[in-house]
């Protein structure tokens, strides 16, 4: 089975390359990582990324404004993770959302559940 494309957005670089040694480590190919609302929108368009992962709140621009973009022209899968959890009622419904610092074995849930929510989508 071919391994999923991952689509990091994270504007902590630290934070970013730890997600990205997480995710291959567990199998997971990652095709970008991606500081930007609008860095974001450009590397899905490009990479064409299987799952996002992203942090709700970016220096430059919205994570959530970036999967809202996104989805709207190509409904993919997505985690949301963040240090500050109080926006996370205005997401859309069924929005998996991880708060940061996260473990690995948080970040797998999630990542299931958010597939599991696509399949059903």
């Amino acid at each position: 089975m071919k391994a999923l494309r991952v689509l990091i957005v994270e504007d902590d670089a630290l934070i970013g390359i730890y997600l990205a040694d997480l995710l291959v480590a567990m199998g997971y190919d990652v095709c970008a990582i991606e500081a930007t609302e609008a860095d974001a929108v450009t590397a899905a368009v490009h990479h064409r990324p299987d799952l996002m992962i992203v942090d709700m709140h970016l220096r430059a621009g919205s994570g959530i404004a970036a999967v809202e973009q996104i989805v709207s022209t190509s409904p993919l899968p997505f985690v949301f993770i963040s240090g500050d959890m109080s926006s996370a009622e205005s997401l859309r419904p069924g929005s998996v959302v991880i708060r940061k610092p996260f473990r690995e074995s948080d970040l797998a849930r999630a990542i299931q559940r958010a597939l599991g929510h696509a399949d059903r989508s």
